[in-house]
């Protein structure tokens, strides 16, 4: 249904360098038979983080109608709540590429072609931040906060309300 090593690659993405997840991604794929609720958010994710760009638009649109389409035929038995918040991840970890690191966020900034950009909000330790996304990268703004430290570049730096953060694809 699933391949439970790409789960995993997404669950503890910084235990795993983007080759290995493109191996990885590779040989499971063509074998996954996608069944699962849950198989083609996932998918998505790694697609993009391995720089598959239409394979993860194609999956994230499956996951984004799976219930809109009743596209398992079974909807009506209540919406797939997981596949909903996998939806979610594949906006902030597939094509805003975010992965938290413990101490910092990273951003990979990935938008599907021919998107003009999308933004959402988050919370990180009492921190409100703003994302917007677009075709050259993405801008983070704190709303609300002490701040966020995100990586940029080599180096980590506080994203505050003050000083909002660009960074680009």
């Amino acid at each position: 249904k699933q391949a439970d090593v790409v789960l995993a690659m997404f669950l503890r993405s910084e235990r795993f360098p983007v080759e290995q997840k493109r191996r990885n991604f590779d040989f499971y794929d063509p074998i996954t038979t996608g069944d699962s609720s849950l198989s083609s958010c996932v998918q998505a994710v790694i697609a993009a983080e391995v720089g598959y760009d239409e394979l993860a638009l194609e999956y994230f649109t499956r996951a984004l109608y799976l219930d809109l389409c009743d596209s398992h035929g079974n909807t009506a038995d209540g919406v797939h709540v997981a596949n909903a918040g996998g939806v979610w991840a594949g906006i902030v970890h597939g094509f805003a590429g975010m992965v938290e690191q413990g101490n910092h966020l990273e951003f990979t900034p990935r938008l599907p072609a021919g998107w003009e950009g999308l933004n959402f909000q988050l919370q990180r330790h009492g921190t409100t931040v703003r994302v917007d996304l677009d075709p050259d990268g993405l801008t983070l703004t704190v709303r609300a906060g002490s701040g966020v430290p995100v990586r940029n570049g080599d180096e980590v730096v506080l994203v505050t309300a003050d000083e909002p953060l660009r960074i680009e694809r």
